[in-house]
């Protein structure tokens, strides 16, 4: 039985439609990533989920019992918020206990061991009896964290945890979220923007657009092969070429607008207007002149040094796109290249999807 389902959500603020007839099934024991841009309508589905805002339309159910209309503080849920919304004036472990004290949840010793318990999932044991002020950025993430587990809720709720943390602390963080989820095997629903907090920490992504669900898949899967367009660009913002697909005797290609074409995959029944989806990684470039075999031709826009890697903005057949190197590749701005991408990186969608 699935942990959360939700069954054809709608949602309106007015006339302005924000969830457009959304359904979706969590397994127990499942971390999932709602992903998506701002406005796409995800921190709504998840405020939905906890009972914190009404639906329009449609019914949410969790553990098998239909919750649509049950108060928040009923559905046996948790959700840290982005904020931490820590109480200044409480210690740390008062603070992880407030929850259990409101929902008069077992007595004193059972409160104790609970905090305990869940301070130590955090590893924050020793920091018990601190205020918050007195905590750094991803220490007072971690007491939200315990406050959110220490009532083993069937199901907790993260909205965008790691979005006041700074790069480094953020990257740690990812690796603590992971490592709590496997102890706890708390059914996790995680919304962000950030699509690479999305793929290092979810089982499967959920990615949002306009109200809607985009697609749906494990990390690697909805990386690897995008259904659509927007999944394409948004997740690892892939290239988009507007193509005409062809059978020829050596078999199927790509043609772009200036008269360019790329070899797909054999087998490719595809026929006429596509999108050709490139990832900025697998596009190799190098100088006309050392280019064996065929290669497409562009010309560098733009150059932008990333640290261990460069992007460049290579202009080809009037659209841009963007090329991730090693730092070692260098290429001046308006000097022609030859752009390779291995049969295997190329991949179709409708165009337009």
């Amino acid at each position: 039985m699935a942990q959360v389902e939700l069954h054809d959500i709608t949602k309106a603020f007015g006339a302005t439609p924000v969830l457009r007839g959304l359904s979706l099934a969590i397994a127990a024991g499942e971390l999932v990533s709602i992903l998506g841009a701002s406005g796409c309508g995800k921190t709504t589905l998840l405020r939905i989920i906890a009972g914190l805002e009404a639906v329009s339309g449609g019914r949410v159910i969790i553990g098998g019992r239909d919750v649509t209309a049950v108060a928040p503080e009923d559905r046996d849920i948790a959700m840290m918020f982005q904020s931490y919304a820590l109480l200044p004036h409480l210690t740390v472990a008062e603070n992880v206990r407030f929850p259990l004290r409101m929902r008069r949840r077992g007595g004193r010793r059972e409160q104790d061991d609970a905090v305990q318990r869940a301070l130590e999932t955090v590893r924050l044991a020793d920091l018990a009896d601190r205020k918050p002020r007195q905590l750094s950025g991803g220490q007072q993430q971690r007491v939200a964290l315990a406050r959110a587990i220490v009532s083993q809720p069937q199901v907790l709720l993260l909205d965008e945890p790691l979005s006041n943390l700074d790069a480094r602390l953020r990257e740690d963080m990812q690796v603590e979220l992971i490592d709590i989820h496997r102890r706890t095997g708390l059914t996790t629903i995680l919304v962000t923007h950030d699509q690479d907090e999305a793929l290092s920490l979810s089982d499967r992504v959920v990615l949002m657009n306009a109200g809607r669900i985009e697609q749906v898949g494990a990390p690697g899967e909805i990386y690897r092969h995008p259904a659509t367009g927007f999944a394409s660009s948004f997740l690892g913002s892939a290239n988009l070429l507007p193509v005409q697909v062809d059978a020829t005797r050596d078999g199927p290609v790509a043609q772009l607008a200036d008269g360019q074409s790329v070899a797909l995959a054999q087998g490719e029944a595809r026929r006429g207007a596509a999108t050709l989806v490139l990832r900025q990684e697998a596009v190799m470039l190098s100088r006309p002149d050392a280019r064996p075999g065929p290669a497409l031709r562009g010309q560098v826009e733009a150059r932008v040094y990333l640290g261990s890697r460069t992007r460049y903005v290579v202009s080809i057949a009037g659209t841009r796109i963007r090329v991730l190197t090693t730092s070692d590749v260098r290429f001046e701005r308006g000097e022609p290249v030859a752009i390779a991408i291995p049969p295997g990186d190329l991949r179709l969608v409708d165009a337009g999807s």
